[in-house]
């Protein structure tokens, strides 16, 4: 109870309010409903992708540039996996594409997990403590990371689709919502609710917290507080292939690049959000797809610099984001 009345509610408020603020100019109701479900599913996507960056930002003070290669490879994964199951894929049923996909979002995040331990271990260990080598050496990485990909899956465009059972739209009156956008914002809660669950909750985020705030202190207990640094930076780079999966998905084809194309997103994301906070990647990832949405359909040359805009409103509120983290 004392949580839920020390929180800071006003920036959660933002979402209603812009999306609210919008509507009269849109004019109709069900185009609005489209638009605002549509940017919410892929402000749950980039919070996906983001959450793994924040965690490891927030928690190991680690500016990892070269995130955008293990959302590349968790999409290219995806594409091998569902290419191999075709006929759950071509099925009408959503639980039969459901054993598709999950699949494929497992050895996905596998996959990218496996490969950011190579990538702390060799990449970012030496460079622990200084955030310009970080930068240029992460950035790096993802060049290199981005070759190996054209080496195994080829520099061409691949197509995702949608699982038969996962296109089409549902209808609420006039108002036409996609089923995978529907699923998409399903995925985010639950990718939210478990990491504020493990950060908050249980013993292991109870370690991490305190290991970020006095490491020395935690590791006179008894605890490999490095190990569990490890992990986090693991479990971050699995989040990124996860949403590689569901933003490949969404946009139904994956290139080598695509990673770095959203990049700049995801930045954009954790400095409206504070950077390292959860719940303000949250807030920051469906700001973001709804402005996307709005100024693409109100004013579509606006719309590549509307979030650069958005940006510069919450910080001249809030120069540190929305939630900024104390450590």
């Amino acid at each position: 109870m004392n949580f839920l009345k020390d929180f800071d509610w006003k920036p959660l408020a933002l979402v209603p309010v812009l999306a609210l603020l919008v509507l009269p100019f849109i004019g109709s109701p069900s185009t609005w409903v489209t638009l605002t479900v549509a940017g919410l599913a892929m402000g749950m996507i980039i919070f996906i992708i983001a959450s793994g960056l924040t965690l490891v930002f927030g928690l190991m003070d680690v500016l990892n540039f070269g995130h955008g290669v293990f959302i590349a490879l968790g999409a290219f994964v995806a594409t091998s996996v569902l290419g191999s199951m075709g006929d759950y894929t071509a099925s009408k049923s959503l639980w039969v594409n459901l054993l598709a996909v999950l699949p494929a979002m497992v050895v996905a995040m596998l996959v990218a997990g496996a490969v950011g331990l190579a990538f702390e271990r060799f990449i970012v260990r030496p460079v622990y403590g200084n955030h310009l080598k970080q930068i240029l050496i992460t950035m790096g990485g993802m060049i290199i990371g981005e070759e190996l990909i054209k080496v195994i899956w080829g520099p061409l465009q691949i197509p995702l689709p949608l699982p038969e059972g996962m296109r089409g739209s549902l209808f609420i009156g006039d108002a036409g919502i996609e089923k995978y956008r529907l699923i998409a914002v399903v995925v985010g809660l639950a990718v939210f609710g478990l990491l504020l669950w493990t950060l908050t909750r249980t013993k292991i985020g109870l370690l991490i917290r305190a290991g970020v705030q006095d490491r020395e202190m935690v590791e006179s207990l008894g605890y490999r507080i490095k190990v569990l640094f490890v992990g986090v930076f693991m479990v971050g780079s699995a989040l990124a292939g996860l949403g590689g999966v569901m933003w490949g998905l969404y946009q139904q084809n994956v290139v080598p690049q695509m990673g770095a194309q959203v990049n700049v997103l995801i930045f954009i994301v954790l400095i409206i959000g504070g950077l390292g906070s959860t719940t303000g990647a949250l807030v920051g990832a469906l700001l973001v797809g709804l402005m996307a949405n709005y100024t693409g359909f109100l004013v579509p040359k606006m719309a590549l610099f509307s979030n650069i805009l958005l940006m510069m409103a919450i910080l001249l509120w809030r120069p540190q984001g929305v939630y900024a983290l104390n450590k």
